[in-house]
């Protein structure tokens, strides 16, 4: 199988926190990979160093067959990025936040309008394309934001926590949607803190924790793992006189 995300001794420091801890990782074309712990681990650090946000302190990370610190323009034709914040404009319409963001990835100008009707009919917003941003329940800003990142068509998109403060019914039209695309073929990074939602979607996840990764396995046999862990706690009051 072919490997489109590569991390080899990933590190980002920050001062005296070791943010990222040298993390290897493969995820395969059209694979649905989760990057699965608990608020603070070092996922979105991790999505930031794979997108080129920021540089890595030291190893190196290949998407799509670009280095990202050394190819970073060449890299980010072939990804959408998701982040845990909107990165939307209020003041725009959904519409135009599209056609805005077609514009920033180099969509030829011939077919921005067709690409966004079709993307606001895949993500339900259709009817509300007129509509400023700022109105959108953070749902619906959810789902235009993917939109936002599958414009250009990339090959692999990295969503960062994406049902985090949804409602259980936003939530699961989102994990609806991400499912679909990963079945066309899009290869998915997906960031979350939700066992239940990596166990949902994901093919191969891996556990991180203060920045190092523990596993990546499937989720059948972390399920498993996890079950044999489990440490039961008793404590007991102590006895009284005359009891």
């Amino acid at each position: 199988m072919k490997v489109v995300i590569d991390a080899r001794g990933l590190t980002k420091q920050y001062g005296t926190i070791l943010a990222v801890d040298c993390v290897n990782l493969q995820v395969f074309k059209g694979e649905f990979f989760g990057l699965l712990g608990p608020n603070g681990a070092g996922k979105t650090t991790i999505i930031r160093l794979l997108t080129g946000q920021i540089r890595p302190t030291s190893g190196s990370a290949v998407v799509a067959s670009f280095d990202v610190t050394r190819e970073r323009i060449r890299a980010k034709k072939h990804m959408g990025v998701v982040p845990e914040v909107s990165n939307l404009y209020d003041e725009l319409t959904a519409w135009d936040n599209l056609i805005f963001a077609a514009q920033l990835y180099g969509v030829p100008r011939k077919e921005r309008e067709e690409r966004a009707k079709d993307l606001l009919e895949l993500i339900g917003l259709f009817e509300w394309r007129k509509d400023h941003v700022g109105s959108f329940s953070r749902g619906m800003k959810r789902r235009l934001t993917i939109a936002a990142a599958l414009i250009h068509k990339p090959d692999i998109l990295f969503l960062d926590e994406p049902t985090t403060g949804l409602d259980v019914q936003s939530s699961k039209m989102i994990r609806n949607l991400i499912k679909e695309l990963n079945k066309s073929g899009t290869t998915i990074f997906l960031t979350t803190h939700y066992l239940e939602e990596a166990d949902e979607l994901c093919q191969r996840i891996a556990m991180i924790n203060r920045g190092k990764i523990i596993v990546v396995d499937n989720p059948e046999k972390l399920k498993a793992m996890i079950e044999e862990r489990h440490i039961l706690e008793v404590s007991f009051s102590p006895l009284r006189s005359g009891k």
